[in-house]
């Protein structure tokens, strides 16, 4: 036991004389701001770190809750091909799955479009009836209502981008927006060569750009007559229990087989936020590259630090300290420089984050959805934040660190 204690101790020696070289007065003043400049330093780059995680975290949980919107927790389409036939033994299947809630049905093609002689392309999506039982499509609309079709009519409900495009009046009842689809068999010269279908616009939903300027949703059994393709979807979506639950996505994996592709909603987004995540992971590689650069003020602290305590190091090594410790002693000094800064960077990061949410401490530009950026903060991205900036520290640490185990144990006044 009494071994274990030396050992312990022996251990702790080279921790207690950095805290007490770093902490203590030095010979001169110069030294001691340099040290708190390069403190700083590590703490705003910490907190920049911080900040730009959380910010890009923000980015991510808007656009999920936005796509959330308008894209179903689970997406079935065929592995091959557009369209495939429906089938109510595979939908009573479905149902018995333990965490489905509902299944609707959806058909989308790329159509032509025109409203009071405006003409665009776009992608015409037919939903089911339950449609907005599976989405929170409500929670989308700008003007209007969702509506797809009553006993009489086929209604329209337009994205943002395609209201524009289009220049689409919703409480205009008399103008109505008609569907065009080419028709894929061969037909007469003089036969019409486009099936139409008309439907009366009711609202406008904003998702996200990329949806705004070309979807317009409208009642299935419409677009299944415009596409001449009777009892055929493109997708089953699915509503569930519990979003995300991989225990009810596998099960449904194993109904539908090999013949089907099941997506949750991430994959249904994966292409959008692989590019979310370059660039939140590129702007932290460029903060990181930063506070190396701020760590070189660090190695110049260091290092005087090691100039200034030359006399000590020698005394050190004639009383029999190895090299290896006398290095262990300016990079602990290094380690005490970085968490100090980090737990600073930390401490600050958070302030801005809670006064950020609080008053909006970013505005963004006038005609966006939100009236600041968006921010998120998590546990792991202090974890990520900690190691990399431990990791330069440590690095930038080497060079004192092997100075001070070139000092020789005889020191000549």
């Amino acid at each position: 036991m009494e071994w274990l204690q030396e050992r312990k101790r022996m251990l702790q020696l080279p921790v207690y004389i950095s805290g007490r070289y770093l902490f203590s007065r030095k010979s001169t003043n110069v030294i001691n701001i340099i040290t708190g400049i390069a403190t700083l330093g590590i703490s705003v780059g910490t907190a920049a770190l911080i900040l730009i995680l959380t910010v890009f975290n923000g980015f991510e949980d808007l656009i999920n809750g936005m796509m959330g919107n308008f894209n179903p927790d689970v997406t079935i389409t065929p592995a091959s091909g557009k369209t495939f036939t429906v089938d109510s033994s595979r939908i009573r299947a479905l149902y018995e799955i333990k965490g489905v809630r509902e299944v609707g049905l959806s058909l989308e093609e790329v159509a032509f479009f025109e409203y009071a002689k405006m003409q665009d392309f776009g992608i015409i999506k037919g939903v089911s009836r339950n449609f907005g039982s599976i989405v929170n499509i409500d929670s989308t609309i700008q003007e209007g209502i969702f509506k797809t079709e009553d006993r009489d009519n086929y209604y329209a409900v337009v994205g943002a981008g395609m209201r524009n495009k289009l220049s689409v009046n919703i409480e205009n009842p008399l103008e109505p927006l008609s569907v065009f689809m080419a028709k894929s068999e061969d037909t007469d010269v003089a036969e019409q060569q486009f099936r139409q279908q008309v439907a009366m616009p009711i609202g406008t939903f904003s998702v996200q750009q990329d949806f705004d300027n070309q979807y317009v949703i409208s009642a299935l059994e419409m677009v299944q007559r415009l596409l001449a393709k009777k009892d055929e979807i493109s997708a089953y979506e699915l509503k569930l229990e519990k979003r995300d639950d991989r225990k009810t996505i596998d099960a449904i994996r194993k109904v539908m087989g090999s013949e089907f592709v099941v997506k949750d909603r991430y994959q249904q987004n994966a292409a959008f936020l692989k590019i979310m995540n370059v660039e939140k992971w590129m702007s932290f590689a460029i903060v990181s590259l930063m506070l190396i650069l701020i760590a070189f003020n660090m190695i110049g602290s260091l290092w005087m630090i090691v100039l200034d305590k030359k006399k000590d190091i020698a005394v050190l090594k004639a009383l029999g300290m190895r090299d290896g410790k006398i290095r262990n002693i300016f990079l602990s000094t290094g380690l005490w420089m970085v968490s100090i800064g980090m737990a600073v960077g930390f401490v600050l990061a958070e302030i801005l984050y809670v006064y950020h949410k609080q008053v909006g401490l970013i505005p963004v530009p006038e005609g966006f959805m939100m009236e600041s950026y968006p921010a998120s903060m998590r546990s792991l991205d202090f974890l990520t934040v900690g190691c990399t900036v431990v990791l330069i520290g440590v690095l930038a640490s080497f060079p004192a660190a092997r100075k001070a185990m070139s000092i020789k144990a005889v020191f000549n006044e």
